[in-house]
């Protein structure tokens, strides 16, 4: 029997997967969807037993769009022990209370460059995903992870060139060929790099990966370690860009909003909290049924790819009222924009203040700011504004 899920197309979930995962969670909670080959997990319950319950569910998942890109298992795709060590390895610089302490030092003199750029314009319009937003995020997390000296544009094409790749469920040659050429270019520049740190380690986030819990002397091999930046690159740059461009449009489709949170500043968190929740830039978390699972009514079989919708756990009816509403006055409560269990985002509290510190700076100093044109969204494993082009 034909069902709802079988008539899905990639082509409608990239265009609004809002109204899918809606219906999904009232009539297929737990569905198989052919044109991305696994099965959707929409409702927020559900979704975190698949991010939480590791008797169930495994991430690791081989034949996944991000293992087979990225050139093997990453930080998203391991469990455990092995999991956890290199998770660590990142924790020295993204832990909340370390975050606090560097943040605005690195991200507002990025930010206020990429401000006064904008400000020179003399006819005072700009698309602020490519000339703000994204830069803003490349050059912050690169900084971080030591990659000063590339440029943003370098970082904003591995980016999205690496995207096409880990979300290519329906296995799109076209899109396949993008992702190889871009990781093949990440090898080729960064290898040099990650030699030289294996040998003489820096305070940066790539040293650290490569060498934290290691004894004196000792090292990661770069062939453990690259799969797993590569994810960095690709979620960790594009996740606070694209979240800090998504809140941004709703503010400036919702002047009372806006104008509210002019008078209430201190208020910027709840308006990128929500955000997050309305349009959450990253939307699965990926796993491996480890058993036959019975869940939301549905078998999933033994060892079937399993996508954790958290874009839509964001959305259940169950936590949130008219949760497609974007309203930063709302009783604030966690949502899942950032994951579940221990996949949960490791840079969370970075995105988040990179997000403030970037549309706190660009609203106080263009009180006229302004939509041009219409603004479009697409994606559903990676959901963002196509453009915002504004004048002020």
């Amino acid at each position: 029997m034909t069902t709802f899920a079988d008539s899905i197309t990639v082509e409608d979930l990239e265009r609004d997967p809002y109204p899918i995962f809606a219906r999904l969670r009232a009539e297929q909670p737990v569905a198989w969807v052919p044109a991305v080959n696994c099965w959707l997990v929409t409702r927020a319950a559900d979704v975190e037993v698949v991010c939480t319950r590791a008797e169930l569910f495994t991430a690791e998942a081989p034949d996944s769009p991000v293992d087979i890109s990225f050139g093997g298992r990453t930080l998203m795709t391991m469990d455990g022990a092995e999991h956890l060590e290199l998770r660590r390895s990142l924790d020295a610089k993204f832990r909340p209370r370390v975050v606090a302490t560097y943040i605005d030092d690195l991200v507002t003199p990025i930010a206020q460059q990429a401000l006064d750029r904008l400000l020179a314009k003399p006819d005072r319009t700009a698309e602020l995903m490519t000339e703000y937003f994204e830069p803003i995020s490349v050059l912050s997390l690169g900084k971080v992870l030591g990659l000063g000296h590339l440029s943003a544009q370098t970082l904003q094409d591995w980016f999205h060139g690496l995207a096409m790749g880990a979300t290519n469920f329906e296995q799109d040659a076209t899109k396949q060929a993008v992702s190889d050429s871009t990781a093949a270019d990440i090898d080729e520049q960064l290898r040099p790099l990650m030699q030289r740190l294996q040998r003489d380690p820096d305070d940066s986030t790539i040293a650290s990966m490569l060498t934290a819990g290691c004894p004196a002397g000792a090292f990661r091999s770069i062939e453990q370690v690259m799969p797993s930046l590569k994810v960095v690159l690709l979620g960790g740059m594009q996740e606070p860009g694209h979240g800090a461009g998504a809140c941004l449009a709703a503010l400036l489709a919702h002047p009372d909003q806006l104008a509210w949170l002019r008078a209430n500043p201190d208020r910027w968190d709840d308006a990128v909290h929500e955000a997050l929740r309305w349009v959450a830039p990253i939307g699965t978390q990926q796993a491996t049924a480890l058993v036959d699972v019975e869940l939301g009514g549905a078998l999933i079989p033994k060892g079937d790819l399993v996508s954790a919708v958290v874009s839509s756990a964001c959305h259940d009816e169950a936590l949130f009222d008219d949760p497609s509403r974007f309203d930063i006055r709302r009783p604030r409560r966690a949502n899942a924009a950032f994951g579940y269990g221990p996949h949960f985002c490791a840079g969370h509290q970075f995105a988040r203040d990179l997000e403030r510190i970037s549309l706190e700076l660009l609203v106080a100093a263009m009180p006229e700011l302004a939509l041009t044109q219409r603004v479009e969204f697409r994606g559903w494993e990676f959901r963002a504004p196509i453009a915002l082009h504004v004048r002020w």
